[in-house]
């Protein structure tokens, strides 16, 4: 088949000329997408390993399902939305269950699995709405800056930043003198220059800066060999504890898995839509069944390969910044994906004190949600600051979210507003007191 031949087809099955693009800029804007995204490839894995999956299988899974999602966007929703494991659900499995609550990674791939399939039985009945009722907007809100702070804090200890005084069993600064924050400061320096300069790759680029910065000072051990083929998930596929998930303990954790997923696929694809043009006068993204249906998927499969949570990814703002307006966007970056699998040593070799600017600065930006909080009114601010407060004190983002919901339904309650709470919310507020009254007067 000749290139015009090919140009007509693919302009046929991506509808190019409706939406004023080409395939050209498409491509571009895929190479964009992944840049901007490809710093996952490192982070996620890092992430699943501190939680004691094996990081080369986790890095396998993690490339696998950010291909298999964008393509599955690509050729299904025709929207430029890449797909992929969020830092937020990683983070609650290596880090708040199996490091900090002592839970098996497989049974946090369980409670994951079991958000997922929640996700998409939701997703094909259009019981999508009712969620929204359900969850006032101070959580919605909370959430993101909760999980935010989770994040950049967790990238700080990372990188020896912030450490953990022993005697007052309170955060401390770190030794800046060190090799980890001096590699972090490298990799934040330049990602916050590039990012600043709203160029692609930030991220990424700050990664490798910091790799790079970490060969003399010891940190990073380059591979003998840079490609080689990738590394099998057999390790942490299929090794999904479902029953774990059926318990009082993995309520809150639950929750926090599904309102991730949930709540960044309605985010990401009403805020990305609207930068691509693709919303209507109201704001409305028309066929939005499809990228929930997708996320949905992957939100199911992803555990059963061993990546928690699949969701459309924030960074493929970068790919419509640089002209992306149809599946051929995600299409084309999921390709860029699948050829990273034969450079896995390469991805392995990144010492996690490099990833933490990446999840220092993500962390930060997803902080700033709480802005759109009415500063005012106490029913709203006091519940998203409690979740935020509980989360850093606790270091514990399943007892942040009990703390948050509790203090919202308790806040109503005292104002005399208990019409304006939900009753699946009380309903709900029942086992997060038991589990937080459980949290609380553990130790």
């Amino acid at each position: 088949m000749r290139g015009p031949a090919i140009k007509a087809l693919l302009d046929r099955r991506f509808h190019l000329g409706q939406r004023g693009t080409s395939v050209g800029r498409e491509g571009v804007a895929g190479l964009t997408a992944f840049m901007a995204a490809a710093y996952l490839i490192v982070v996620i894995p890092s992430l699943l390993a501190s939680g004691g999956m094996d990081r080369g299988a986790a890095t396998t899974a993690a490339i696998v399902v950010m291909a298999a999602g964008s393509l599955f966007m690509g050729l299904y929703g025709n929207l430029p939305f890449i797909v992929g494991p969020g830092l937020g659900g990683s983070a609650i499995l290596g880090i708040t269950l199996a490091q900090t609550e002592h839970i098996p990674w497989p049974a946090g791939l369980g409670i994951a699995l079991l958000s997922g399939v929640l996700f998409l039985v939701m997703t094909l009945t259009g019981a999508r709405t009712l969620v929204m009722r359900l969850v006032p907007a101070p959580i919605k809100l909370g959430l993101g800056a909760s999980l935010g702070l989770f994040i950049a804090l967790l990238g700080c200890r990372d990188a020896g930043m912030v450490a953990l005084n022993t005697k007052s069993v309170a955060l401390s600064l770190g030794d800046f003198s060190q090799p980890g924050p001096i590699v972090a400061l490298i990799g934040l320096g330049v990602a916050v220059a590039l990012q600043a300069r709203r160029l692609p790759g930030a991220m990424l680029a700050g990664i490798v800066a910091a790799t790079l910065a970490g060969i003399p000072l010891g940190l990073t051990v380059l591979p003998s060999s840079l490609v080689a083929l990738p590394r099998s998930f057999q390790p942490i596929s299929f090794q999904v504890d479902i029953g774990s998930a059926f318990s009082l303990t993995a309520l809150p954790y639950l929750f926090a898995f599904f309102a991730g997923e949930f709540f960044s696929t309605l985010g990401t694809t009403l805020a990305v839509g609207a930068k691509a043009s693709l919303t209507d006068e109201h704001g409305n993204l028309p066929g939005i069944e499809r990228p929930f249906l997708v996320d949905s998927v992957m939100a199911t499969l992803g555990p059963l390969i061993g990546i928690p949570s699949g969701t459309a990814l924030v960074e493929s703002a970068a790919g419509v910044e640089a002209g992306g307006r149809t599946g051929l966007t995600s299409t084309s970056a999921a390709l860029c994906f699948l050829a990273t699998l034969l450079i896995t040593p390469l991805v392995m070799a990144v010492p996690r004190q490099a990833t933490a600017p990446a999840l220092i600065l993500t962390g930060l930006s997803m902080f700033g949600t709480i802005r759109h909080l009415v500063a005012d009114e106490i029913g709203d601010l006091l519940p998203a600051l409690v979740m935020v407060l509980v989360t850093l004190v606790a270091n514990n983002f399943g007892t942040g979210i009990a703390a948050g919901i509790l203090a919202y339904v308790l806040v109503q309650i005292l104002a005399g507003r208990v019409a304006r709470v939900p009753v699946g919310l009380l309903i709900l507020s029942v086992p997060l007191g038991y589990y937080f009254y459980v949290a609380a007067t553990r130790h």
